[in-house]
C-alpha cells in the first residue's frame, strides 16, 4: 500500500457529501473534539440513503479559469428536492453572481440510493448555466452500474 494523500481537514468536494449524510450537530462534535471531550457526546448519527456531489468548473479550469462569467440557474437546482448548490468560486459583480474561481459551485444531492442521488445531482447541474463551464458526466457511474448487475 502507498499513501497518496493524508489531510488533517476537511477535503473539497467530500465533505459536501459527508455532511448531506451527518444527521449530528457538527459544531457539538467538533467543539467535544477540539476540547478533549468527544467521550462526552454521543456518536456520530447519519441519514440512511446515499448523496452524490458534481463540481462545477469555469472554463480553463485546472490551468487558468475564466473569471466574471454570468451564473444563472442556482435558485432552480436548489428547488429540487434533495439538492443543494454550494458555492465555491462563486463573488457578486453588482447584482449578478459571476464565476470567480476554478471549482465554481458543487451540486450535491441525497437520494435513496447511489442511483438516485445520482440522477438528482445531475438533474441540478442541468438547471444551471456558465458559459464554457464543465463538469464530469461519469460520478457514482461505477456504482450504479455495478448495482444493476
Amino acid at each position: 500500500m502507498r499513501v497518496i494523500e493524508f489531510n488533517a481537514r476537511f477535503g473539497d468536494p467530500e465533505t459536501q457529501v459527508l455532511l448531506q449524510r451527518l444527521e449530528s450537530p457538527l459544531g457539538v462534535l467538533l467543539l467535544a473534539a477540539a476540547t478533549g471531550r468527544l467521550d462526552e457526546v454521543d456518536r456520530p448519527r447519519w441519514r440512511g440513503g446515499a448523496a452524490v456531489t458534481v463540481v462545477v468548473a469555469a472554463q480553463g479550469y485546472p490551468e487558468s479559469p475564466r473569471k466574471g462569467d454570468p451564473v444563472t440557474g442556482i435558485e432552480e437546482a436548489d428547488a429540487l428536492e434533495g439538492v443543494d448548490v454550494i458555492h465555491a468560486g462563486t463573488a457578486r459583480n453588482d447584482d449578478a453572481l459571476v464565476t470567480n474561481g476554478g471549482r465554481v459551485l458543487a451540486v450535491t444531492a441525497v437520494g435513496a440510493d447511489v442511483a438516485d442521488a445520482r440522477e438528482r445531482a445531475y438533474a441540478g447541474v442541468d438547471l444551471i448555466h456558465i458559459d464554457g463551464a464543465h463538469h464530469r458526466t461519469d460520478i457514482a457511474a461505477a456504482v450504479v452500474e455495478e448495482g444493476t448487475k
